[in-house]
């Protein structure tokens, strides 16, 4: 299944940062966006994912084609790591949570509460909830925050099994997986009245991507 992007324009805080973007993303391809924080990354697959309004152009994918992981792991903390994979696993209609428990190092944490895993674990076990999906294209901001050398390294195995069964990845992430995959430079298509996040960013306290 192809992700196809059109003369995309997105905008953050009522402001245009991005314009113009435009790629495919054909099965078993993977597509990473690289450019400074702020230029409007986790913007552009938010808006890719079907999180947010685009501000001009077109996203063309099959209806829930996409599985998306950003910085929230999305876990229920008072479930265990396996009835929180249950749980997706229920809501997306598969029944891959002892493959995904296996495929993320997650087999001996299965019957602890997500409240007591440590940020890492909590990160691996978010990233789990992709393998349950069953869905063809995973659309990815950051992935690797909070996972530490061996962990990132299990995930890199993770997203080129998914790539050789037919899948694509469009990901956001300044951590080389070893992915044999086109990068995508945003900075030709930063908006000329975007501000890259600075004012905006400023007024809240923090940079975003």
């Amino acid at each position: 299944m192809e992700l196809r992007v059109d003369q995309l324009a997105v905008a953050r805080g009522g402001v245009t940062v991005l314009e113009g973007v435009s790629f495919a993303l054909p099965a078993g391809r993977g597509l990473v966006l690289r450019g400074p924080n702020g230029i409007g990354k986790t913007t552009l697959l938010r808006c890719v994912a079907g999180l947010q309004p685009s501000v001009a152009g077109s996203v063309s994918v099959g209806a829930e084609a996409i599985a998306y992981a950003a910085h929230a792991d999305g876990l229920k903390t008072t479930l265990t790591v396996t009835e929180n994979l249950a749980f997706w696993a229920a809501v997306y209609g598969t029944a891959q949570v002892a493959d995904a428990l296996a495929q993320m190092n997650l087999v001996d944490l299965r019957d602890r509460q997500a409240a007591n895993l440590s940020a890492g674990q909590k990160r691996r076990l978010g990233l789990a909830r992709l393998l349950v999906t069953g869905r063809p294209i995973w659309v990815l901001d950051e992935p690797t925050v909070s996972l530490d050398t061996a962990s990132v390294a299990l995930f890199g195995d993770v997203v080129r099994g998914h790539l050789a069964q037919g899948g694509s990845v469009l990901i956001a992430t300044h951590i080389d997986l070893g992915l044999e995959a086109e990068v995508l430079d945003l900075g030709p298509y930063r908006a000329r009245n975007g501000d890259s996040g600075g004012a905006f960013g400023a007024a809240f306290g923090g940079d975003f991507a």
